[in-house]
């Protein structure tokens, strides 16, 4: 009874913004089912890799067709017009499902694990479809394992006060990432990347530096939010940002970014390739394909892939130069104060960030290099000149305020999970009420979470 609510509430979550696309949950859900079902049965080799191959071809046919299909037929009639060849051809106007990639790849999982006999399939066909739909997740990620979520569906859940507390609490860290910081980022990010041309280098990187904060605080926050609300209901869903702002290089920072999508790349893609294992340049390549495809996920144009290549690019003198790293381990967690060569790793870290980022936030690939050449002109010794400065430097003082509280709480599993208990009461009810006043007075104009173009 608690799976069918759960799937009629999820469902009914979904059509609210398009009825007609239950249909491709429904169907996605169906498919994967019955595969995972005649996987456990069938012992012939051939035939469980012809299973397997349908459960890929029918989920990336899907993703492909609502993701790529423009994407494809342009450079393919690019192609042939680059050596003088005149096709004609009428692009589709398809409608990107909110969600597709991160069901696709969540389902997915389940049949290759079950493949790689590492899961067993369910019977029950109502706890599957709540797995697939389960609404706090179901838009944009966390990217949940059949291995971990899977027999949670499959378990009574009782309420539990203390767990529910600690999603309320989560909750409102990433309502306070996405309304206060991400949504006010986001006021000054549009007016700098929609006119580039009026700003001078030096502001534009006031812009980049922006992005790259709400981009964090918009993606992170809706985690926080999916994770706290699942906690209500007695689920434990991935953590999928590690405070990655605080990574001393490249590696780290992708070990603590979107956690949930980087593992998943990780397991089916970069290790099956052969990984980290072989001569260098299989290393190479299997790392570039990795970043590339993981790029390539984000969305169907060129802006992309080139993002994804450069972020390839600068973790390969960590292939080359250091095969054996010693720096896996994250940032000193005994001080308060970071080394010298943390912080210094951090702030590389954090400036390739948001030069990189341009290219994720530009309307394509030309906007991007346009938006990067003018940072690097004469004009970024130039003094920022833009409307609502104040506002803007109001903006930098809470940033820096909510850096230092992720910074203090960078050991737990969100920020503020164990900050201000040891206060009294009144004083730590006092910080939860400062947050929800801060919502409701730095309330911007309503800005759709990023990631649910994805």
């Amino acid at each position: 009874m608690q799976n069918t609510l759960l799937v009629i509430a999820s469902y009914m979550f979904y059509a609210w913004w398009d009825w007609r696309f239950l249909s491709l949950i429904f169907f996605s859900t169906c498919i994967d089912y019955c595969i995972g079902l005649a996987l456990s049965k069938e012992q012939d080799h051939f035939k469980r890799k012809l299973l397997l191959w349908v459960s890929i071809c029918v989920n990336l046919g899907l993703l492909g067709f609502f993701k790529y299909y423009n994407f494809f037929l342009e450079n393919f009639v690019n192609a042939f017009t680059a050596f003088g060849a005149n096709l004609r051809y009428s692009s589709l106007n398809i409608i990107l499902p909110v969600g597709i990639s991160f069901y696709t790849f969540q389902t997915l999982s389940y049949t290759i694990d079950i493949y790689r006999k590492q899961l067993e399939p369910t019977k029950n066909f109502i706890s599957f479809m709540a797995f697939v739909s389960f609404f706090p997740q179901l838009v944009a990620g966390p990217i949940e394992r059949a291995k971990k979520l899977l027999p949670q569906f499959e378990t009574t859940r009782v309420f539990d006060f203390e767990k529910a507390k600690d999603g309320l609490k989560q909750a409102l860290w990433g309502l306070f990432k996405k309304m206060v910081i991400a949504d006010n980022c986001a006021r000054f990010v549009d007016e700098f990347f929609g006119h580039y041309e009026a700003y001078s280098g030096s502001t534009l990187l006031i812009g980049a530096f922006f992005f790259t904060i709400q981009i964090y605080c918009d993606f992170s926050g809706y985690s926080d939010i999916a994770i706290g609300v699942s906690r209500l209901f007695g689920f434990n869903l991935s953590k999928n940002f590690a405070f990655p702002y605080f990574a001393k290089n490249i590696a780290q920072f992708w070990r603590r970014w979107h956690m949930s999508l980087t593992t998943w790349f990780r397991d089916y893609v970069y290790i099956p390739l052969g990984g980290n294992q072989g001569t260098k340049a299989f290393q190479i390549r299997n790392t570039i394909l990795l970043f590339v495809l993981i790029g390539f996920w984000h969305g169907a144009a060129w802006k992309f892939i080139v993002y994804g290549f450069i972020n390839a690019l600068y973790f390969l003198p960590l292939i080359i130069w250091r095969p054996k790293r010693t720096d896996r381990n994250d940032v000193n967690t005994n001080h308060l104060i970071p080394s010298r060569a943390e912080f210094i790793g951090m702030v590389k870290t954090f400036a390739f960030l948001v030069l990189v980022r341009v290219f994720f936030r530009a309307d394509n690939l030309q906007t991007g290099v346009s938006y990067l050449s003018k940072i690097f002109s004469v004009s970024f010794f130039t003094v920022p000149e833009f409307a609502n400065r104040i506002d803007a430097i109001v903006l930098f003082i809470v940033i820096l305020v909510f850096m230092s509280i992720e910074w203090v709480g960078k050991t737990n599993e969100y920020a503020i999970e164990q900050f201000a208990v040891t206060w009294k009461r009144s004083y730590r009810w006092c910080f939860y009420y400062v947050l929800v006043c801060c919502i409701f007075y730095f309330y911007a104009k309503p800005q759709q979470f990023i990631y649910f173009q994805f």
